[in-house]
């Protein structure tokens, strides 16, 4: 893809990707253009096999003031006079929410460094996320109802998850502001740091303590932890023995353990790349 607009991607040399939204003009809102470069960018990092976890982080006073207006305009005009224009509603959101739920499938953890507001769109956005670390003057607002509609692309599916259903119903029915040391206190942010720098530190920290495990043992991990969180513990313990039986590694424990008593970074293998049926045919 051509170099994005809406973010700035970097990599530091322990393999960790960090993604920052760079619109801070706009407040970081959330229209066409940053949708189509979120939902390519997730993509390639999951795809490519590189990263070993990614942060997301922002850049001005707030995370995200939420959804732009004009992402309900162009293409898809919001028609609710037809049952096609209704319908066109349903395939546009659809696809937003599909951008978000990369994050839940991407390979590697994901991890959101929230500063400011953190509005609308931008609670759907990090409730997908693995972790969540904010700055003091962090706050989250489910802002739609205040609005006229009903939050769309995920926040209603994910933070009952993630928080406490009364919680849940508070912030959803009023529209008022969950502030950081209250959504640290209801577990919907890991730690509170004093400033945004400090909050970005604390999740590439994080960030590289992960990636110096084996990958596709952290890979397994989300992909029990998320299966757990939606399935029955019966079912669970099933689905983590055929995961296990399949990426066990003799290899991976003796290195780990040799590594840990030799005081050294672990060498581990990466993901494997991915490359689509339709890009294998091509050439």
């Amino acid at each position: 893809m051509n170099a994005p607009t809406c973010f700035s991607l970097s990599w530091t040399e322990d393999h960790v990707a960090h993604l920052a939204l760079n619109r801070p003009d706009t407040l970081n809102t959330m229209h066409p253009t940053f949708w189509r470069e979120l939902d390519a960018l997730l993509r390639g990092i999951h795809d490519e096999g590189r990263a070993r976890a990614l942060v997301i982080s922002s850049t001005g006073k707030h995370f995200s003031a939420g959804m732009a207006l004009e992402t309900f305009g162009g293409a898809i005009t919001m028609d609710d006079q037809s049952p096609e224009g209704r319908a066109a509603v349903f395939d546009l959101l659809t696809d937003m929410q599909a951008t978000f739920t990369r994050l839940e499938t991407l390979r590697v953890p994901v991890i959101f460094a929230i500063q400011g507001g953190c509005v609308g769109g931008a609670v759907d956005l990090v409730t997908a996320g693995c972790l969540r670390y904010a700055s003091a003057d962090a706050f989250f607002c489910i802002q739609e109802i205040n609005i006229g509609m009903v939050a769309d692309v995920g926040t209603l599916q994910r933070l009952p998850k993630l928080i406490p259903l009364g919680v849940v119903k508070e912030l959803a029915y009023t529209g008022r502001r969950l502030g950081a040391q209250r959504a640290l206190a209801v577990g919907l942010v890991n730690e509170v740091f004093d400033s945004h720098a400090a909050t970005v530190d604390a999740a590439l920290k994080c960030a590289r303590e992960i990636a110096a495990k084996p990958p596709v043992a952290i890979w397994g991990t989300k992909q029990a932890v998320n299966y757990a969180r939606d399935h029955s513990v019966d079912d669970s313990l099933r689905q983590m023995g055929w995961l296990q039986g399949a990426i066990w590694s003799n290899a991976h424990v003796r290195e780990a353990i040799a590594a840990a008593q030799d005081r050294r970074p672990g060498r581990f293998t990466p993901l494997a790349p991915l490359q689509s049926f339709m890009d294998a045919g091509q050439g």
